[in-house]
């Protein structure tokens, strides 16, 4: 180690730009600021989504409606698509893991049944939900509506 080699700590100095002293730095007087404005001041903060004094998008585009938080979004299954999945695969329970195989749900997605559609065989069908349609029907051919 020599002295001509030697340097600060990574991180412990920082732009080395030394303003506000003096004329003769050539950083004296605005330091840099340039003139007048809310940016010349110190403490300066943008607002977000502040345009220049322009009326913001978030103002301009027009709000209506209610779009409620709790809402719980079901993947709807028709009874059509439950007596195909049957036949297809002679199945007598059909589940979640049934569904998603087949490509009609998503892992980790709630599941409604529908009442839409014809069902002639005898199934368990396990599921989120049901309407009411749909599990009278179940019921109606001797299988159970399982509710998860």
């Amino acid at each position: 180690m020599e002295l001509y080699n030697l340097q600060p700590a990574a991180g412990s100095t920082h732009n080395g730009k030394r303003v506000g002293r003096g004329y003769g730095s050539g950083k004296g007087r605005t330091s840099t600021r340039g003139h007048k404005g809310a940016k010349a001041r110190s403490g300066y903060k943008k607002k977000i989504g502040f345009e220049g004094g322009q009326m913001p998008l978030q103002r301009r585009v027009p709000k209506f409606g209610f779009k409620n938080i709790n809402r719980v979004e079901y993947k709807a299954v028709n009874l059509a698509l439950i007596q195909e999945l049957a036949e297809k695969n002679n199945l007598a329970k059909i589940g979640i893991e049934e569904l998603i195989a087949a490509g009609w749900a998503k892992k980790g997605q709630l599941v409604k049944i529908l009442g839409n559609g014809e069902l002639t065989l005898k199934v368990d069908v396990e599921a989120h939900a049901f309407s009411a349609t749909a599990e009278a029907a179940i019921k109606e051919k001797g299988g159970n509506a399982v509710k998860l």
